[in-house]
């Protein structure tokens, strides 16, 4: 039986207008066992500036490493979502995440299809995907690292659509990223889905939908950036767990929310399941 695990992604920190280190000090201190950074290409204001949580796979790897080892945690993956459907920004971003999460000890990067450009037929993109998984995962295999395809857009939407895409490329790198809430407000039952993909699950989005977001979005989006505190909306967790625990790994439930004090009250709910 796979062993679930309790970790954070550090988008719950975004309005605190603090840095990275910081997102995972407070993180700790909440209690949590793992996290997850998000990861940038290039360079922007507000992350040099101190002021997101973002980090530059321009800076060291073992920036992050050494943050996690200073406050006792781990990494359950890095966020590195970028348009698998656009290969000139993807193919070298997701190249270079790769490198970065072996580097740092993140044994997943996460990532989706992204956004579709304007003039693309369905066809043309599930192409230029397979062009985009294929690169990525002759750099992945080697090294040890999975990737998570996350249900989050156009095609992703559905059980069918995310089976499409999974299947593009034949490689062990290759597995999923589930996330409750995404899954959820597309209008999908999440249970069954997760029933279903759970043999390829390499890691987890915890994500809970309040009732009000529900009855506002539900089967009118593919998905949102942060849900409400764990417990605090529409998903059965005890139900998820069980499901996680068939999977072929360990798996890292990776809390995704909006504020300090959600991500507190997350915690406190899934303590209480795992």
């Amino acid at each position: 039986m796979a062993k679930i695990r309790l970790g954070i992604n550090l988008e719950f920190v975004r309005h605190a207008d603090k840095p990275f280190e910081w997102g995972v000090a407070k993180a700790a201190e909440l209690g949590y066992q793992y996290v997850e950074p998000m990861v940038h290409w290039g360079r922007e204001l507000l992350s040099e500036a101190g002021y997101f949580h973002s980090v530059s796979m321009l800076d060291d790897p073992l920036r992050i490493q050494r943050a996690c080892a200073r406050h006792g945690v781990k990494l359950s993956g890095l966020s590195a979502h970028c348009p698998l459907i656009k290969p000139e920004i993807s193919v070298e971003y997701l190249k270079q995440a790769i490198r970065f999460a072996a580097e740092c000890g993140a044994p997943v990067i996460n990532t989706d299809e992204g956004p579709k450009p304007a003039w693309t037929t369905a066809e043309e993109d599930h192409v230029l995907m397979r062009y985009t998984l294929t690169e990525a995962a002759r750099v992945a295999e080697p090294r040890g690292i999975l990737i998570g395809l996350e249900c989050h857009q156009q095609y992703s939407k559905t059980p069918a659509g995310l089976d499409r895409i999974h299947k593009l490329v034949k490689s062990p790198a290759i597995g999923i990223n589930f996330d409750t809430g995404n899954s959820y407000l597309a209008g999908e039952d999440p249970y069954r889905w997760l029933e279903k993909v759970v043999g390829r699950l390499v890691h987890l989005h915890a994500k809970d939908i309040s009732i009000q977001h529900s009855a506002a979005e539900r089967g009118k989006v593919t998905g949102t950036p942060v849900g409400c505190a764990c417990g605090a909306g529409v998903i059965d967790w005890a139900r998820v767990v069980r499901i996680c625990q068939k999977a072929k790994r360990d798996i890292v439930f990776s809390v995704e929310c909006g504020t300090i004090e959600q991500a507190e009250q997350s915690l406190q709910h899934l303590r209480k399941l795992v």
